[in-house]
């Protein structure tokens, strides 16, 4: 392949791979034309963020090749949706994922927009060993209290997984009645590769239930704050008073007619 017989949008179209031979790199780096420059200075700085980016995600697996190291070689990650809200259920995701499977700008499933979230939901679904979650109800919540109904949520969502995990890791939550090593971290979804994927099951699934809890109840916005309590769903309560799906266990609400929303 001669490069400079190449068309400049023949170059453009060209440096649309990754993958360039050495003489094909050599090539682009002495071609004179301005706008060749350009392109392959555009080139270079996108091949030298996708290594970086494969290497953040190969660091959200240290946790997972310690245990493996151990003996552990099918490791769960376990998280929830839904602690925090006002109203809707709680949800709990737990993957095993192959360990360090590349799942593009993999994170914390808060730090992701709606639409990565969804891409990456279909990914995990995708090249997972093996995946479930868990809706707690909000009758459930209320009886037990969220803390007590995410510890439940967890422990039957990795009994519910197909493939028995060796070990689990969980984001912040302590499960010390598993019966396989488990190991809790702070801030687990933003560190670790499977509870991060776990995060973004469970977030999706929760969103996607919020969605159809607004059909029902169209006027306290729920496809928009998920119910959480923001001021829009605030001004909703006060208007209509809470709905069905509210936690009753929750303030405002637990004290409703004592207080001023």
């Amino acid at each position: 392949m001669n490069v400079e017989q190449m068309t400049v949008v023949e170059i453009a179209k060209l440096l649309e791979e990754n993958n360039l031979s050495i003489t094909i790199i050599n090539s682009l780096k002495q071609d004179s034309r301005v706008s060749v420059s350009r392109l392959f200075t555009k080139w270079q700085k996108r091949q030298e963020q996708n290594l970086l980016e494969k290497q953040r995600i190969q660091g959200l697996y240290k946790q997972e090749r310690m245990l493996t190291a151990k003996g552990y070689n099918l490791i769960a990650g376990v998280d929830e949706a839904g602690r925090g809200p006002l109203a809707g259920p709680l949800v709990v995701g737990a993957v095993i994922l192959p360990i360090g499977c590349h799942l593009p700008s993999i994170n914390d499933s808060k730090k992701l927009s709606a639409k990565q979230r969804e891409y990456l939901y279909h990914e995990i679904k995708e090249v997972a060993i093996s995946v479930q979650h868990i809706v707690i109800d909000i009758d459930v919540i209320d009886h037990l209290n969220i803390y007590n109904a995410t510890i439940s949520g967890m422990y039957e969502a990795i009994n519910e997984l197909h493939q028995r995990p060796h070990a689990v890791l969980i984001d912040a939550v302590p499960l010390p009645d598993l019966e396989m090593h488990s190991l809790s971290l702070i801030g687990g979804d933003a560190i670790s590769a499977s509870i991060g994927a776990a995060s973004i099951i469970a977030k999706v699934e929760r969103d996607n239930l919020m969605r159809e809890y607004d059909k029902q109840f169209p006027q306290y916005g729920f496809a928009k704050h998920k119910g959480y309590g923001t001021a829009e769903h605030l001004k909703a309560l006060q208007q209509y008073g809470p709905c069905p799906i509210h936690r009753r266990s929750f303030e405002p609400i637990k004290s409703w007619g004592r207080i001023e929303i």
